[in-house]
């Protein structure tokens, strides 16, 4: 299937590895050209080399810290200045720290508002004008599986994702005249190093193992195994692609079917 891909101009955010990495070489292999950042230039360069090797797309790599408006302002006017639009743009940023509610000091409250909520506000904001110029517009988030359950033990994200949800379903409805389409893409257990990382906060939060607290998320998943990053990254490249042109105001779910709510 042809997805209409080749030659449209993508940013990817947050994307030296995991889930960013995952969807960034999804679109090279569909034929986007890529700006793509890390807070590591170096990070950064070395993902751009591996999909440029692996794909023969153009990719130009940014060090940005998504927390920073007129960091995420430079992504998009990168590649405006590379390739001469933006076409699609993917939200991604890091996960707050773990933590409950009485546990989690309010200056962590503000880290996570402005790392994973004004991050997706900020490049909406950026990229929206030149969608419009140019005639085609995809904006997806990468949230959570908490937009539909809440997670134990991480309130922040909890607030912040969902947070993301509302800004999105409201620009959905103002920017489908223009034909820019806005969706959101929630992952459950996905093997990257986040999961690993919550792992072990629950791990020490809990007195287990890791290898208990993994397994019991396994046993948790109907589909019995953690998901792939490319498996994730196939949904997003599907919504940016001309195939999802009546899609919009969405919330997909890549969870192995571990969330078993109807909305």
């Amino acid at each position: 299937m042809d997805l209409g891909l080749k030659g449209k101009r993508a940013v990817v955010l947050a994307a030296s590895r995991g889930l960013g990495y995952a969807c960034a070489m999804g679109l090279a292999q569909e034929g986007c050209d890529l700006v793509i950042c890390s807070r590591s230039l170096e990070r950064a360069e070395a993902a751009a080399e591996k999909i440029r090797g692996a794909t023969g797309v153009r990719i130009t790599a940014v060090s940005a810290d998504v927390s920073q408006k007129a960091d995420i302002e430079n992504v998009v006017a990168t590649c405006v200045e590379q390739y001469g639009g933006v076409d699609i743009v993917v939200h991604n940023a890091g996960g707050p720290p773990a933590g409950g509610f009485e546990a989690t000091a309010e200056p962590s409250w503000y880290k996570a508002f402005e790392q994973n909520l004004m991050s997706f506000v900020w490049l909406s904001h950026a990229a929206i004008p030149h969608m419009k110029a140019g005639g085609y517009g995809r904006i997806i988030a990468i949230t959570s599986s908490s937009i539909k359950q809440p997670i134990p033990n991480l309130v922040l994200s909890n607030a912040m994702r969902t947070g993301v949800l509302g800004t999105a379903k409201t620009m959905a409805g103002e920017l489908a005249p223009h034909g820019i389409l806005v969706n959101v893409v929630a992952p459950g257990t996905i093997a990257t190093e986040r999961i690993d990382e919550l792992n072990q906060a629950n791990a020490s939060k809990s007195g287990k193992t890791v290898d208990e607290v993994r397994q019991a998320t396994i046993n948790r998943i109907p589909l019995g195994r953690l998901g792939r990053p490319d498996e994730f990254a196939n949904m997003v490249v599907f919504l940016a692609s001309e195939k999802a042109s009546y899609i919009t105001g969405s919330v997909m779910m890549v969870d192995g079917g571990i969330v078993a709510a109807l909305q």
